[in-house]
Parts: C-alpha cells; structure tokens; sequence
C-alpha cells in the first residue's frame, strides 16, 4: 500500500445505558493510504461510528479508546480541540449521507462553500468567493457562478451532493469520509458522484473512506474492503477479491444479494457465531 495518511489502531466505542454498557466498536485498526477504503456492514455494525471517531465527532456520552488514530504527527485521540478545529475540513473531510440535511437552508450553497475555505485558508471574501466558484466548476456543475446564488432547497440530490463535495474539497483535505455518500441517490446520479470521486482521488491523491452497506458497489469502486460485524472488522480483503471471501459473515451478505437473471432457493438464515 502507498504511503499511510491515517492510522487507526484498537478502537473502542462503549455507551452506558439503563441495561448497562454497550460496546459500539471492539478493537478496529487499520491503515489508509492513498486509495479507496470501503467499510461495509449491516445497520448497527458500526461503520459510522468509526468515521465519526476519526473526526471527533462521537456523541458526549460516547467513551472513545484507543491506542493511538494517528493522522501524520498528531494523535487525534489525545489532541487539543484547537488542534481538532484545524483538522476538520481542512486535513479530513467528512461527506454526510443527506445534504439537505446538512446545508444551511438559509445561506446560499456558494456562501457555505466559501465560509468553509475563509476559515481554513485565513482567506479574504473575495478570495473565498473565487476559489467556491472555482470548486462549483471542478464538481462538474454548469453555471458556477448561477449556482454560487442558490439555496440548498433549489437543488436535485445530486447537484446538493455536488456541493457538498465541493465544500469538503475547498480546503484540500488529505482524507475524506463519505458516510453513505450516494444511498439517497438514483442509480444515474450515483454513478456520475462515484466518477467524480474516483477522479478526485486519482488527481490530488487523497485517501477515501467509503462507508456504505452495497456490497456490489463497494466491489467495483474500491481498492480494498473491512467487513465489520457488531463493531468488530470480521474480514479485510481486496474488493476485486470480495468473491473469495471466507468468513461465514461476509459468505452470508454475498449470498442474501439479490440476482436479477438466475433464479434462486429460498435465502438460507445466517447462524450468527458469538465468537464473531
């Protein structure tokens, strides 16, 4: 693997509840290079709370622990959130799953994407303003400087993705998170999203984490995969290689994908292992 941008070793995610302590993530490591990274796993596996762990964005009941998340020479477990204000968005970018949920509905989606490079680049407003139009264009949207005046409700779910790449990719970021970046998405659209950010990470060499639940996707878009199981990775392989796999877990997902031109018995039930 090329050079490694992000290190993540033995981490732990517990809450305490009523029913007493629940733990969310058991020991997940792995290492990131410059690739594309697909995390998979049912609901509740455990896959966003890793991203969320990475940006330091866990919910305050949440008891994080880990040997080290290395980003470079800091230790984002143990960093000041001064030091965590400087990563966010400008060192790791973190694409959420629904932009209307994520965009302010009364700021121009031009304006969000310029307040993002002013914080990080310490840039003048109209510096701000020419690099967010700039980016509009790279996300390949027509009529940049059209779009720059729009409101998050005037956009397609696409187009709202778009900008939503934009803004993480204004301040260029070594790392970016998508979190289900293209679930919401028809087939169309989310082909042409997965082409712009295989393209983005060809050409500026970033590192991508690719949190999604689409095994077939996740096949064809990316370098290599973890499979995780109730916050534990039960299997990391190449995606090319996903066919392969041996853990009755990741046998049990491929085998429940449905098969539009074979027909096929009724789904076997996955007998679940504790030891998993």
């Amino acid at each position: 693997m090329s050079d490694t941008l992000l290190s993540v070793k033995d981490l732990r995610i517990s809450f305490n509840g009523a029913a007493g302590s629940f733990d969310a993530v058991r020991g997940v490591s792995f290492d990131l290079g410059r690739e594309k990274l697909g995390i998979v796993g049912e609901s509740g596996s455990g896959k966003s709370m890793t991203g969320r762990a990475i940006m330091r964005l866990t919910p305050p009941s949440a008891m994080v622990k880990a040997e080290h998340i290395q980003l470079g020479d800091v230790d984002i477990l143990h960093a000041s959130e001064k030091t965590m204000y400087g990563i966010r968005g400008r060192r790791i970018g973190l694409i959420m799953q629904d932009p209307k949920y994520s965009l302010n509905p009364v700021v121009s989606v031009g304006e969000q994407i310029a307040e993002a490079y002013r914080i990080h680049a310490r840039a003048t407003s109209s510096q701000a303003r020419e690099k967010a139009v700039a980016m509009l264009g790279a996300v390949q949207i027509r009529d940049p400087e059209r779009v720059y005046r729009m409101y998050p409700h005037e956009m397609s779910g696409g187009m709202g993705q778009r900008i939503m790449i934009a803004m993480m990719l204004v301040s260029e970021p070594e790392i970016l998170i998508a979190d289900e970046a293209t679930s919401a998405l028809d087939v169309t659209v989310r082909l042409e999203i997965l082409n712009l950010l295989n393209e983005l990470v060809e050409k500026r060499g970033l590192g991508l984490i690719f949190i999604s639940h689409d095994l077939n996707l996740v096949r064809r878009f990316c370098d290599r995969v973890l499979i995780m199981y109730r916050g534990r990775v039960v299997e990391t392989l190449k995606a090319s290689e996903l066919g392969q796999a041996t853990h009755p877990y990741t046998r049990g997902l491929l085998e429940a994908m449905p098969r539009i031109h074979a027909s096929r018995k009724r789904l076997p039930i996955l007998q679940r292992d504790e030891a998993w």
